[in-house]
């Protein structure tokens, strides 16, 4: 009996030790549990921040808005674009230029360019709302190599109005190319030096109209801070495939000029193009354009800035702005003279209002322009800009 009481008293005992040594483990398990997917969360948080600091050291994005009211002696009738449509091509309208948004990832191996835009430049002047979309990579310390759609490497302004001394682009920057697609050898032998090969599909275009390719270069020097001097090229054939089995090469060639003087900016530049098979009389000839520009801005005070620009555009063999009939009946290209004044303010280094007036003068007998019920050789144009940029 009393073996028997023992037993009965002792086993319960064993199992509630056993009970709690088992709750004790799991206990200490559990918690150990906790850490390691604590100390997991943490490493992740870890990690995901490291990534999240290169990415921001990496990654630029900026943000850009013009807007504007524009008004031309020139009827097309309501919502048409002018003649030379892209800043501000609408008359007697408020309209929205650009709304551009652009992300650019750079590393010590690798880099990428995306921009978007939005407005009337991009409608009446570009294919589609991509302007730049482009992906390289660093072959050796001052080499690279880029791919995709590119803006142009050709011409002293931009065409968006924050990149120039004034709103307008000249008639020289309309017919210049506004974008290409292909590969980019990027090559900075010395830091004020920087050269640039390009292999294109054409003239102003993203897809190839033939089996042919394009080349280009471009060259800058840096001028100190200052400014800086520059030449660039283009050479391809871009006739239609099918359309034509006479070769048109064009090699075009602009050399252009930035510098700042105290007070006064100054842009200087210059085209040259010539196309084989081109003269309008004799087609087995090369028909020659030459163009230029020079820009002049000065600050008045911290806020407020007067420019002017001279501009023309002699293409007397119409391959670069097309053949027209001038009124003596003679066959002939665009040849045309303009005038810009303007005024800017800038209440913040990242804003800008504008008010600027041109005039263009086209050869007399190229009666181009219609007002008033009467063909004329001259338009007078005015605009008024808003843009910030940030």
């Amino acid at each position: 009996m009393k073996r028997t009481t023992r037993n009965h008293f002792f086993m319960p005992s064993r199992l509630f030790f056993s009970i709690i040594l088992a709750t004790a483990l799991s206990a200490i398990s559990f918690a150990q549990g906790a850490d390691a997917a604590a100390d997991s969360a943490a490493e992740h948080q870890s990690r995901l921040q490291k990534f999240m600091d290169k990415v921001d050291k990496a990654l630029t994005v900026s943000l850009y808005v013009d807007a504007y009211y524009a008004f031309y002696t020139d009827s097309l009738g309501p919502g048409d674009y002018q003649k030379f449509p892209s800043v501000s091509p609408r008359s007697n309208q408020f309209g929205l230029n650009v709304a551009h948004l652009m992300f650019h990832y750079e590393t010590d191996k690798a880099r990428a360019h995306f921009a978007l835009h939005y407005g009337d430049i991009q409608r009446s002047a570009w294919a589609g709302n991509v302007m730049e979309a482009q992906v390289g990579v660093r072959l050796c310390k001052k080499l690279w190599v880029d791919a995709g759609m590119f803006r142009t490497h050709v011409g002293a302004e931009g065409l968006m109005p924050k990149e120039n001394l004034a709103s307008s682009i000249a008639i020289p920057t309309y017919f210049e190319p506004y974008f290409q697609a292909g590969v980019r050898l990027n090559y900075n032998p010395h830091e004020k030096v920087a050269l640039y090969l390009f292999a294109l599909n054409g003239y102003n275009i993203y897809e190839d109209n033939n089996s042919k390719k394009s080349f280009g270069a471009l060259v800058t020097y840096a001028l100190s801070d200052k400014g800086n001097i520059g030449y660039s090229n283009y050479i391809g054939d871009d006739t239609p495939k099918h359309a034509d089995s006479v070769s048109h090469c064009k090699v075009y060639q602009n050399v252009f000029f930035n510098y700042q003087v105290k007070k006064l900016k100054i842009q200087v530049g210059t085209d040259v193009a010539v196309q084989k098979n081109s003269d309008i009389s004799e087609p087995d000839k090369s028909a020659v354009m030459f163009s230029g520009l020079a820009s002049l801005k000065y600050g008045a005070c911290s806020k407020f800035f007067i420019y002017a620009r001279g501009e023309f555009f002699q293409d007397p063999q119409g391959f670069m702005s097309g053949v027209m009939t001038d009124k003596t009946g003679k066959s002939t290209g665009l040849k045309i003279y303009g005038a810009t004044l303007g005024v800017e303010y800038d209440p913040t280094d990242n804003t800008y209002v504008r008010l600027e007036g041109r005039q263009l003068m086209a050869d007399k007998d190229q009666e181009i322009f219609y007002w008033d019920e009467e063909y004329r050789a001259w338009r007078f144009e005015t605009m008024l800009h808003m843009g910030v940029s940030f």
